[in-house]
């Protein structure tokens, strides 16, 4: 048996046991001893680059990396994937360092809500699962762990379940409340919650004197938003507010905060909502108690892969501006915001190179092809935004097909005449050498059994920084009303709220392609009808799936559904340069529409 652990982007980072003679049959090393579908088959059944090509004809390995090694002699840029894959994937950067090329800074998944805590922390320190475990109540707040966090699920038994979310999940079904707020109303609802407390004069104020004086400016700041107003904003009323305060005043509480908050230009200013809320309940520092959120995994290592390149913000990379675009283990064509204008982009770019494992939207484009080794084919180390465990991922099989990501820089530097590049044990153990080792298992070595004990910042001798500022000026863009005149009679008077969130048996656009857009029954489509979804960015065709557990001013379409981001913006957010996936408004269209004027 050779234990290694999964290498896809998912917090739960599973541990797996591999017996070579049965691969790919696995077996789970896990707490509930399971492992998700997408290691079971949609792994292994998805449509995996097998040979290198230039043009659309096969070549070998060396004539594929002569020509990676003559295109990044011009001007270069890397777009990876993001994700907590394996350390080994940044050892490109090195690469790019010694060509002088450019990198993506922020994410197309959690960068704002980060910097909003870190605004509010100084650092974001990942919440221990054990605290978790001994929370009295569990607040899961625009989350949904039966989707994207599995493995989370036995740490929420016999505890009280608050679910705060547009969308009836299936752990809101079972939970003890459910408060169906309208999307991007999140953070009135943290500031609301907070102005409560403080009127009712429950405020952790022995807590507040020692680690977040500033409180009493914070509840200034609360009283400038308007009661009745925000409640009728939010879709809510006072008895929802007083249920809900009754279950976050109990002396262990925990808040478990998704991405789905804070994909607006605005969502650094959710998370530090949040975070505020937290710090006036005193939820801090304390057994049972805590705000848990993607956390950095690399918090507390010496990255062995830091270089000093310029970046790009990821969520609007100006491919255009690049002669050579080196994409890995990613899939921008169909995964980042404004898909014509990332398309038109691409195929602006000289040369672009595809170095990752299976087809997609941009491997059809490339001129360049490299295969890649999959993470049961080589070594690496996996860290996790979810908990503190670091995990080897150990060599489970041997494949002819491809390359792993250490090969390829070693072979790229030998061609380009560089030197500098240190054996790949050198850098694994670099990693795991940071780590704490107990009884075979490694940890990061940010772990804190109670994180900000000791106050917040890097070393624990700050104060909590309340939000002091919020402005959101988002509306309807002229375009998409021009668009609604056009198509009088022909669309919904309604604009809709879109929601983006993960699909259960995908990662964003690998594995399982959809076409569904899933709105409320009551707006009149019949499932399975053709409809044009528009935004003012752009428009697609979806099939209707009606869907009772949605708000009515809501359509939902997950992150692996075909043509979604035709609809989503080039828009980074305020901070932490995030991708804004529902920084829009969408109308829906039964018939032949006039086209959007861009």
């Amino acid at each position: 048996m050779i234990k290694t652990a999964c290498g896809l982007d998912c917090p739960d980072a599973c541990s797996i046991l591999v017996d070579p003679a049965q691969f790919p049959k696995l077996i789970a090393d896990t707490n509930n001893g399971a492992l998700c579908s997408l290691l079971n088959k949609e792994l292994f059944d998805a449509s995996r680059i097998t040979s290198p090509r230039i043009n659309g004809k096969e070549v070998s390995i060396e004539e594929a990396l002569d020509a990676v090694a003559q295109s990044l002699t011009k001007k270069s840029l890397l777009w990876r994937g993001s994700g907590n894959f394996g350390v080994m994937q940044e050892i490109t950067d090195l690469l790019f360092d010694k060509i002088n090329g450019t990198l993506t800074r922020g994410s197309l998944c959690d960068g704002a809500g980060d910097a909003g805590i870190i605004e509010g922390r100084g650092v974001n320190r990942t919440l221990p699962l054990e605290q978790i475990e001994k929370a009295d109540v569990v607040v899961v707040w625009g989350r949904n762990p039966t989707t994207t966090n599995t493995h989370i699920m036995p740490y929420l038994k016999e505890k009280k379940i608050i679910v705060i979310d547009p969308v009836r999940t299936a752990l809101a079904k079972k939970a003890d409340l459910h408060v169906q707020i309208k999307p991007r109303s999140d953070f009135y609802l943290a500031v609301m919650l907070a102005r409560f407390t403080f009127m009712e004069n429950v405020e952790r104020k022995e807590w507040l004197d020692e680690f977040a004086p500033d409180y009493e400016d914070y509840e200034d700041f609360t009283r400038e938003f308007r009661i009745k107003a925000i409640l009728e904003y939010m879709g809510l009323d006072l008895n929802d507010m007083g249920e809900l305060l009754s279950y976050l005043h109990q002396e262990r509480v925990v808040i478990l905060v998704g991405n789905g908050v804070q994909k607006y230009s605005t969502g650094h200013y959710v998370l530090q909502a949040i975070d505020s809320l937290a710090a006036v309940l005193g939820l801090f520092g304390r057994e049972g108690c805590g705000v848990g959120y993607l956390g950095n995994s690399k918090l507390g290592f010496d990255n062995p892969f830091t270089t000093k390149c310029q970046h790009v913000p990821k969520a609007a990379t100006p491919f255009g501006d690049y002669d050579t675009v080196l994409v890995q283990g990613g899939n921008p064509a169909e995964s980042m915001p404004d898909t014509v204008r990332v398309d038109a982009q691409l195929k602006s770019v000289e040369t672009l190179i595809y170095f990752g494992l299976y087809e997609n939207a941009t491997s059809r484009q490339a001129k360049i092809i490299i295969p890649a080794k999959n993470f049961f084919e080589k070594e690496d180390i996996r860290l996790s935004y979810g908990d503190h465990e670091v995990r080897r991922m150990n060599k489970a099989i041997e494949s002819e097909i491809g390359i792993s990501e250490y090969d390829f820089c070693q072979r790229l530097f030998g061609k380009l005449g560089f030197e500098g590049l240190e054996e790949e044990t050198t850098y694994l153990n670099q990693w795991l050498n940071q780590c704490e080792k107990q009884d075979g298992h490694y940890r990061s070595p940010a772990y804190e059994p109670h994180p900000y004990h000791e106050g917040f910042g890097e070393d624990g001798g700050e104060d909590f920084v309340f939000v002091e500022d919020f402005n959101d000026d988002f509306q309807n863009i002229k375009q998409l009303k021009k668009y609604r005149k056009l198509n009088k009679n022909k669309i919904t008077k309604e604009e809709f709220w879109l929601l983006t969130p993960k699909a259960k048996h995908a990662l964003n656009t690998q594995f399982r392609r959809g076409n569904q857009v899933e709105i409320h029954p009551d707006l009149g489509f019949v499932d399975g009808e053709k409809v044009i979804v528009s935004s003012s960015h752009g428009s697609h065709e979806f099939i209707i799936c009606n869907n009772r557990d949605l708000r009515d001013d809501c359509v939902m379409i997950t992150s692996n559904v075909i043509g979604v981001n035709h609809l989503t913006p080039s828009v980074v957010s305020e901070e932490g340069d995030n991708a804004c996936y529902q920084e829009v408004k969408v109308v829906v269209g039964r018939r032949a529409l006039s086209p959007m004027i861009v």
